[in-house]
């Protein structure tokens, strides 16, 4: 009741000071918040500091003014911001010298050339026309492979052993190789590669020994 009576007085002299030149034209006017509250007006903003950037409302580290409840029941409980005062103002500029990740310098991609490309095959054809694979297998009678080397396996041993990487339309294997000794692979590569002096088609050398 007392508190209601409070009420009714403060607003009884924000009208009166309404009807006044003074209410209008002076800074000495009546801040109280009980009366803004009752017409329904927000008494101020709290000025915090944003512990992360928040989409509309502002980048991390930035001082933005919220209202107060917004703070209490949704900033403050995430540790999304903290209050604006010297001591959180400091934490906040050292962290982020710590953790700021550095800026990404723009790296511009140059698109390949067609003379690029083709100068790329010529590197990789002749390191597999110079190398020889080496595997190694179980026999199982004289010189039978226990487990015969299929192309998916020559593809992948190519790309540990020589550093080149091939599809499975560039080795031309028609059967799994089932024994030990040496076998020249014909290899398809593009037609505008020159072929090598005395080849008439790419291989690749493969040696199967015994483990």
């Amino acid at each position: 009741m007392v508190y209601l009576q409070h009420g009714r007085s403060i607003l009884r002299q924000s009208k009166i000071l309404k009807d006044t030149a003074l209410f209008q034209n002076s800074d000495s006017v009546l801040h109280h918040p009980l009366f803004y509250a009752a017409q329904g007006v927000r008494y101020r903003k709290l000025e915090v500091i944003l512990t992360t950037t928040i989409d509309k409302l502002g980048k991390a580290g930035e001082t933005v003014k919220v209202a107060p409840g917004h703070f209490r029941n949704h900033l403050m409980p995430k540790l999304l911001a903290v209050p604006n005062i010297d001591k959180f103002a400091y934490l906040i500029s050292e962290q982020r010298k710590i953790y700021q990740p550095k800026e990404v310098e723009e790296v511009k991609i140059v698109p390949k050339t067609e003379e690029d490309t083709m100068k790329e095959y010529r590197t990789a054809a002749r390191r597999l026309e110079n190398a020889k694979l080496v595997l190694r297998r179980y026999i199982k009678i004289d010189t039978e492979l226990r487990s015969p080397v299929d192309k998916d396996e020559i593809i992948s041993e190519v790309a540990r052993q020589i550093g080149v990487r091939i599809e499975p339309e560039n080795l031309q294997l028609e059967s799994p190789l089932s024994s030990l000794g040496e076998f020249e692979v014909p290899l398809r590569l593009p037609k505008s590669l020159p072929l090598p002096e005395g080849k008439v088609n790419w291989t690749l050398n493969v040696k199967i020994r015994k483990k």
